[in-house]
Order: C-alpha cells, then sequence, then structure tokens
C-alpha cells in the first residue's frame, strides 16, 4: 500500500500547487533513474533520505488527501516507530475510504505508545468508518479515559455503541458529550440519525434543526437535515438547502435520490452514514463524503 503511494508522488506533484516545502516533500518520494547513457561508475551512490522536516510536516497537512497519504507513508517508510506519521497516515487514509488500512496505521503507533489519544482515536474512527462499530468500543472508550473533558471521544463512542444496536449506552454516551459541548451539532446530528434509523424522523428533525442552527455546524449537519427531510417527503425545503450547498449535477444527483426515499418512505440504517446519491464527481460532496461522527 505504502509502495503504491509513493509511486503516485509525481503525478501528484506535477498536478497540484503545493508550497516549497511540501513540494519539495514529495518529491522527495519519487526515485530518479540514473541516465542510460551515463557510465555505471559515474553513478553517485543514492544518498539516505532524510525524514521531512517540522515545517514540512506542517505544510502537509494542508494537501489534499491522496498528497497526504503519500507524504506520510514515506515518512512512515522511513521510520515506522514514528507514532506521529502512522496516525497522519491513518487519517489520511481515512479521507480516502480506505478504513482497514487507516485501521492498521493508527494500531501500529499504539504499539509504540499505547496511550496515545489520537492514534486510539483514529482506531475508532476506522472501525466506525467500515460499520464495525464493536471494534471500536474498546478504543474509543480509553481515549475517553484519557480526556474525560473531551467531548469527541463520547460522540463517536455513542455512534459506535449504535452500530451494535447497544441504543440506551449510545444515547447515555451523546447526553455525556453535550454535558462537555452544550449543543454541539455534531452530537446533535448523531442522535438524529439514530432516531431517524429508528423511524422516528420528526425527532430526528427536530434535532438537526438545533444543530444546524448552531454557528459550528458544517456541511454534515446540513446534509442530514436534508436527508431526513427527504424521508418525510418535504422535497420544496431539501431542494433548497441541496441547491445551497452543492453544485447543480450533484444538487440534481441527490434530490432524485432524495424522491426515491421518500418515495419509499426508507430511513437510511447506518448511523451517520446517509446513503450516497447515484452520482458523485471529483469533489464528492454528497452525503457519502459528509458521513462521520462528528469525532
Amino acid at each position: 500500500m505504502c509502495r503504491n503511494l509513493l509511486l503516485a508522488a509525481t503525478a501528484l506533484g506535477a498536478a497540484l500547487s503545493l508550497g516549497p516545502a511540501a513540494q519539495a516533500a514529495v518529491q522527495s518520494m519519487t526515485p530518479v533513474a540514473a541516465s542510460p547513457q551515463a557510465p555505471a561508475q559515474a553513478v553517485a551512490p543514492p544518498q539516505k533520505q532524510k525524514k521531512a522536516s517540522a515545517q514540512e510536516r506542517i505544510d502537509a497537512e494542508r494537501l489534499p488527501p491522496m498528497a497526504r497519504a503519500a507524504f506520510w507513508a514515506r515518512e512512515v517508510n522511513l521510520d515506522p516507530t514514528d507514532a506521529v506519521a502512522n496516525i497522519r497516515l491513518a487519517s489520511a487514509l481515512r479521507s480516502l475510504g480506505q478504513y482497514s488500512e487507516a485501521a492498521d496505521s493508527a494500531q501500529k503507533a499504539l504499539v509504540v505508545d499505547p496511550k496515545n489519544f489520537d492514534a486510539l482515536m483514529e482506531t475508532g474512527r476506522a472501525y466506525v468508518g467500515m460499520g464495525q462499530g464493536f471494534y471500536a468500543i474498546d478504543p474509543v472508550k480509553r481515549a475517553a479515559a484519557l480526556a474525560p473533558k473531551d467531548w469527541r471521544p463520547l460522540s463517536l463512542l455513542g455512534v459506535a455503541y449504535s452500530q451494535v444496536k447497544r441504543d440506551d449506552d449510545a444515547q447515555t454516551a451523546w447526553r455525556q458529550a453535550l454535558s462537555l459541548s452544550h449543543e454541539n451539532p455534531a452530537v446533535l446530528s448523531n442522535m438524529a440519525m439514530a432516531l431517524a434509523t429508528t423511524g422516528d424522523a420528526a425527532g430526528a428533525e427536530a434535532l438537526l434543526r438545533r444543530a444546524t442552527a448552531q454557528p459550528s455546524a458544517t456541511l454534515q449537519e446540513r446534509q442530514n437535515l436534508t436527508l431526513v427531510l427527504g424521508i418525510e417527503g418535504k422535497l420544496a425545503e431539501a431542494e433548497k438547502l441541496l441547491r445551497e450547498d452543492l453544485p447543480p449535477d450533484q444538487a440534481e444527483a441527490n434530490l432524485a435520490y432524495l424522491k426515491t426515499l421518500s418515495a419509499s418512505q426508507t430511513a437510511p440504517s447506518p448511523v451517520s452514514t446517509p446513503a450516497p446519491a447515484p452520482a458523485t464527481t471529483s469533489d464528492a460532496r454528497t452525503w457519502a463524503s459528509v458521513k462521520g461522527a462528528g469525532g
């Protein structure tokens, strides 16, 4: 996997407008072949690659997911015990939908640092992304114990519980998260989508309206509201939100999906993982791309 990411570096470096430090880091991923005309004795021995500088690492976090994954794969190849690199690689892979590989990378960081909060959270996020909430529960509970005043582990824990049908435990986790972060839109959205999967679309709508009223609300919360409005048959309002948030082609695709959903009166089954629209683009700002656990 890491080798494949490295092989993509040449095209990425050419196609993306990167800062000088990040460009240098990406270019260093790609080996340069010796000229076939050069005598064998004139080929200099390969220099030992160095890990990226602190500034290059900062710059890398602003790269698109594929380039970011390539950057951190290089860092992990140079030093497999680098916990930070493994965590950042896990995050990038998760952004690409490579959840199994993300979980593996996060767990490698835990081998080095078993009490690393970020590694525990990335492990949990990866398993939730795969729909395997059972395996997310333990690492996320450990993360919550390490940071008892942080709402994020509790929000993620609620999603993991919901995936394994422990609905009461999920609601308890979300209430605890809200006690730490009042009216947090991500937590409210998770609670809403849990209600939607049980058929309580009206209750889900009420929670999502609270969520989208918050200044920190994101596209995820707005699109989840749109989805629930579609379930309820409130297509005019749903269409208005879609056209405000998405390019025309994606809005049309999602609207077509909503009409089908409304006609069938079927709620999406995975919590915080609404079904994707039939058509996507490179931007991919559809329900598939805004899914998440708010943690």
